[in-house]
């Protein structure tokens, strides 16, 4: 799965990961095995002959591809004793698309969300509403903040008119730049922008955050990002300028600081308002 996403969830307990990418959301039916009571295996589940018809069923509907002569010979197996499929074996044979067997970084068994639903089932009615829960909560979440990157452009326009005013509030205002950070070069723009604005590195932010989702800037507040578009376009005109890291680094830090203040105080007096 290229340019995959890596999120989890909390269901009864137990930590769930899911995968998003280009081919959409996966859910990890390893991590949600570990909820259900004994020693069972995920191939226990696929040879049941009602999971077996579910999963043709599912990819008969959403895969063009489905390979129905392989899918005949496993479902006229399903529930004998004598039958075992592992996850990889039905997909090389069916050319399932519905379940992946992952390895690597993300390594495990993942299911689509209708297919892990199910899967949930079969660990328990309880498990299953809550995972629903849950994986809705993760969307909902994700659309949220996909919406604020839409709106951005709209609320810099509100915004940022109220740039030239000086008042101050002392909250959330960017650290000052040191004479060290200054003499550093940083190893790329972003960084650059990242210490002038939140007073650290990306690895600085990973580091002291490391159960974290995301980066710095996925956890920045919106007046922090209104004033981190600003520093984007202000960095380029001081690099058209010719001016070297460090100077530009301490100009932006200044920016931010008055930006942000400006920002924070204009909030602060529509709230009284």
């Amino acid at each position: 799965m290229s340019k995959t996403k890596s999120s989890t969830i909390e269901v009864k307990g137990t930590t769930v990961a899911v995968l998003s990418s280009k081919d959409g959301d996966y859910i990890s039916l390893t991590d949600m095995l570990r909820a259900k009571d004994g020693d069972f295996f995920i191939s226990d589940w696929l040879r049941n002959r009602n999971t077996v018809e579910f999963l043709g069923i599912w990819e008969s509907v959403f895969n063009p591809a489905f390979n129905y002569g392989e899918f005949a010979t496993i479902r006229s197996q399903a529930g004998l004793n004598s039958y075992k499929i592992s996850v990889k074996e039905w997909v090389d044979k069916t050319n399932a698309i519905g379940l992946k067997a992952t390895p690597g970084r993300y390594g495990g068994t993942f299911a689509h969300p209708d297919i892990a639903f199910e899967f949930g089932m079969w660990i328990s009615p309880e498990f299953k509403i809550y995972l629903v829960k849950e994986f809705r909560r993760l969307k909902d979440e994700e659309n949220d903040r996909l919406q604020l990157g839409w709106n951005l452009q709209r609320t810099l326009a509100k915004i940022n008119y109220r740039i030239h005013t000086d008042a101050i509030k002392e909250t959330l205002l960017p650290p000052t730049v040191t004479k060290t950070q200054a003499s550093l070069v940083y190893a790329t723009e972003a960084d650059l922008l990242n210490v002038a604005l939140f007073g650290q590195t990306a690895k600085q932010w990973r580091d002291a955050h490391p159960d974290a989702d995301g980066n710095i800037r996925d956890h920045a507040p919106l007046e922090q990002l209104v004033v981190l578009t600003n520093l984007e376009s202000l960095n380029s005109v001081l690099i058209r300028q010719g001016l070297p890291q460090p100077e530009r680094l301490l100009k932006l830090n200044e920016i931010a600081i008055t930006q942000m203040r400006t920002l924070l105080s204009a909030n602060n007096v529509k709230r009284l308002k």
